[in-house]
This record gives C-alpha cells, structure tokens and sequence, in this order.
C-alpha cells in the first residue's frame, strides 16, 4: 500500500501531463486527486478538475497497490474477515479482510471469492512476524472462514464468531413471533383495543433502561393478550445479560447452556434457529477470550453498499480495494516511511 498523501494546495493543472494511464506522474497533484476521491466518484473528480477518466484511474493504479505489502504493516494483533456479494442476488461474493490499527479499521484484502482455498492461501501468505502477534480471527459465520484460519494459524489464534450473529437471530425471531401474534389477535380483539398494539415493534426492541413509561404499558397491554411473546421476550432479555456479563469463557459456557436448556423446555419453537447454531457455532463463546467482535467487520459492510451505490456498482475486485481504502482513510495511517504502526 504504497500511498502517502500530502495536505497541500493543487498544483497548476498544466504542471499535470497526459490522459493516459501510463502519463509520467505528477506526484503532488496525484497526492491532491486522490484526496478528492473519498465519498465520490471518478466521474465527479474528472468533471471537477478537468482531468481525463483514465488519467484518474492512473493515479489509482500507481498510487495504491492491490496487494498487501506485508513489509509496511508492523502489527498484526487481529484479523477480520467478512463476504459481500458484488452484485445483489447473483451470490457473486467476495471476502474482505481488515485489521485494526490505532482504533482504525484498516482494508487488508478483497479477495476475489469466499472459497476456504483462496482464503487460506491469503492466510499463508501472513509473515510468520504478524503471525506470532495474531490472537483472533473474528468471522463472518461462515465454515469456509473458520477452517482457513484454524489449519494456517495455531491454537493461540481464537476464531471469532460475533455475539451479533447470535443477536440478530434472537431479535429476528422474537419480530416474526410478534408478527404471528398480532395476526392470531387481529380477529378477537376490538379494533379500538387492538390498534395501539401495532405500534409494539420499538418497545419490544429497545433495551430496559431505554423504554418508557408508554412502552411499559404498552407492553404490559401486548403481554395480558400473548404470554408466549412475554415469555420469548424476557428469554432474549437473559440471553443478552449474560453476554453483557464481564466474565470467562468457562464461567459463561454454563448459563448458556442452562438458557438453551429451559428454552427447549419450554415450548417456544421461535428460538430453534437460534439453538441450532449455539450447538453448532462454538466459536460464539470465544468472545468471552477477550470479549472480541466482529463490529468493526460488520461496521464495513454498510460503508461498502454505500461505495457501490455511489459507484452505480464496482464489479472489478481490485477496483473495490482501491475505493474502499481510500474511503476508510487508510491512507491517514500511513507515516512518512510509509509503515503502519
């Protein structure tokens, strides 16, 4: 990632010569195209600055090396690896690794597909260097991912899979069983009385210390008509406490274990997904290592879908790095040698 880019007024845009791809560089006024690039497009900055599109798309080439220098990256603490498909529905996925450096999430790689071999052949590639200081791999849940990193790196490398995942189940099921019960009450119950509860979406959602005291009665209404939902509700509520709890792997494998218990007990069929993949995905509990997630993973993922809109779509993987990197301001973790730190 051979990019330093200096904060400075433009040069004269006569000092910048040709169109062409291969036009010999004005290294100042590249450093000032680049910096005009972030949150818009090629387009934008041609029409700006009067530059040719495959001048623009020159700067990018010489400017930003596709793949990663390892030389340059000093640590290496945590991996984070995610898919993103390059085209809506046509499950066209590519993989997109990060670290984080400085509180600052860092593009890596994209990858050209989410295949176990192409992963595993990028994790080969790591310097045994970063490799010694890399303590987690967090994940997307996906088996190609897990088993990558755990034959290339050691036992010391815990893989990751965020708490978030688990969440996202939960919260979906709960709001496919308020749809369900709102659709059973439609016929029993007076217009006047079943109409406000419509509106219960936001307070089933929102965390205890965030609801007020409409959403306590509200929900205290929802819950006289439903004791399933008020029983699906408290339930998530515990499943969430104890992820919230500040304690070890060990301690929290039992709560866990107890909560999947009384959930299968007690006849709520909302949370068989979520079940499933408690029993399946073990790597959940690793977050009680170092309470590690995959946030700053998924954080990426919305500012990415932001880029391709912007973009009216980038279906050229090297293409999508170089945007990416330069929208992350990756290149403001860059010293004057050039090297993260």
């Amino acid at each position: 990632m051979n990019v330093r880019l200096v904060e400075r007024i433009p040069p004269r845009r006569s000092e910048y010569r040709g169109t062409s791809r291969a036009a010999p560089p004005t290294r100042a006024y590249d450093d000032y195209l680049l910096l005009q690039l972030p949150n818009s497009t090629v387009a934008d900055v041609e029409l700006k600055e009067a530059v040719g599109y495959e001048a623009i798309m020159g700067v990018l080439e010489r400017r930003i090396a596709k793949p990663v220098d390892w030389k340059r990256i000093k640590r290496l603490p945590i991996l984070g690896i995610d898919e993103i498909a390059l085209n809506k529905g046509h499950k066209d996925y590519v993989a997109i690794v990060t670290t984080r450096v400085a509180d600052q999430t860092v593009l890596l790689a994209v990858l050209e597909n989410r295949e176990k071999a192409t992963v595993k052949a990028f994790f080969a590639r790591i310097p045994k260097r970063l490799r010694r200081q890399l303590r987690a791999v967090c994940t997307a849940m996906y088996e190609g991912f897990i088993n990558a990193a755990k034959e290339v790196f050691s036992k010391q490398v815990k893989g990751v899979v965020d708490r978030f995942h688990g969440a996202k189940l939960y919260r979906g099921a709960m709001d496919e069983l308020r749809k369900a019960e709102l659709k059973r009450l439609k016929k029993p119950l007076p217009e006047a009385e079943y109409k406000p509860l419509k509106g219960a979406m936001w307070a089933l959602r929102r965390r205890l210390e965030n609801r007020t005291e409409e959403d306590v009665r509200l929900l205290r209404r929802l819950f006289k008509y439903s004791p399933l939902l008020e029983a699906a509700y408290y339930a998530a509520g515990i499943l969430t406490d104890i992820f919230n709890r500040a304690v070890s792997k060990r301690s929290a494998r039992y709560p866990i274990r107890r909560w999947m218990g009384l959930v299968k007990g007690s006849g709520l069929r909302c949370f068989e997904g979520l079940l499933k993949t408690l029993d399946k995905w073990r790597e959940i509990l690793n977050y009680f290592v170092d309470r590690q997630t995959s946030g700053f993973v998924e954080g990426l993922n919305n500012k990415i879908k932001v880029i391709k809109r912007r973009c009216y779509g980038i279906f050229n993987v090297g293409h999508l790095f170089q945007r990416i990197f330069l929208d992350l301001g990756n290149h403001h973790e860059l010293q004057e040698e050039g090297t993260f730190v």
